[in-house]
Formats: C-alpha cells, structure tokens, sequence
C-alpha cells in the first residue's frame, strides 16, 4: 500500500515539474533568454539526504578512529605476547613484530598514520604501547594506551 503512495506522489512530483520546466522553457524561448537549469525535486531530496548523511556521520561516529586504533593495539598486545612467550621476553623496538609479512606492513601505524609510542620496560619483561592519536604528541589527555606490566609491577 505504502508502495502504491509513494509511486503516485512521485508521479505527482514529476507531472508538476515537467509542467514547470515546460512553462519555463516557453518563457524563455519568448524573451530569449538562455536555458535556466532546473533541478526535479527528487534530487533535490536525495542532496538532501546526502548531506545528512555525511553530517551525521560526523556526529555519531566520530570515535572510529578510536574503536580502529584500540583494536590495532590489542592486535599488537597478541604479537607481542607470543613474541615473549617464544623468546622470553618482549621486543625492543615494535618494528621487530613485522618481519617479513606485508600483511602487518603498516601496523606499527595508528588510525591517523602516526607511529605508535613503543618502550620495552624491566630487560623486556614489560612494555608500554602509546598511540598519540590525531595530535601526534605524547602523553596528552586524548593517547590511548596499551601497557603491559611486569610480573612484580616495579616500574611506572
């Protein structure tokens, strides 16, 4: 039913706007005047829609890069856990966690492309994993951080 409407409405839409296109063109083919562009109204809602979309967007998904970057971490957290269970302790510098494999190419990148802050603590037996977000500086309220403590929590 609701089908049925929306057809008829739209076909309403497009009957007044080729009367109204029509009209116009005889108006300006009388005064010689040059053809004025004329929009129908449904895409006119559909541009309107768009850039709702895009608004809202902005509004209600604004922590992306967030829940993005939080993931990588944890991602890397796993890496680094296996590292030190096959070797004993955790990496010096987060490079190391590559290798040869382009599938982690660019992960030592958060969401915004910078590289995150990595520190071997306690000769390897902790670590602390900073992404310094879309500021790019270091301990700023907004990092988001992974820190992995060692076995007695000796360090800060």
């Amino acid at each position: 039913m609701l089908d049925i409407i929306g057809e008829l409405l739209f076909w309403r839409e497009d009957y007044k706007f080729a009367k109204r296109k029509k009209a116009r063109r005889e108006f300006e083919k009388k005064n010689n005047l040059p053809k004025k562009l004329m929009i129908h109204p449904v895409w006119k809602l559909l541009g309107i829609l768009l850039s709702f979309i895009i608004v809202a967007r902005f509004f209600f998904f604004s922590d992306f890069g967030t829940k993005k970057t939080t993931e990588k971490i944890a991602e890397i957290e796993l890496i680094l856990e296996k590292e030190k269970k096959a070797l004993g302790i955790y990496p010096e510098k987060l490079n190391t966690i590559i290798r040869n494999n382009p599938l982690r190419k660019k992960i030592t990148l958060d969401y915004w492309n910078n590289e995150f802050y990595y520190e071997q603590k306690e000769n390897g037996l902790g670590y602390v994993l900073i992404s310094k977000r879309k500021d790019g500086i270091l301990k700023t309220e907004d990092d988001i951080s992974g820190i992995k403590t060692c076995p007695n929590n000796v360090y800060n």
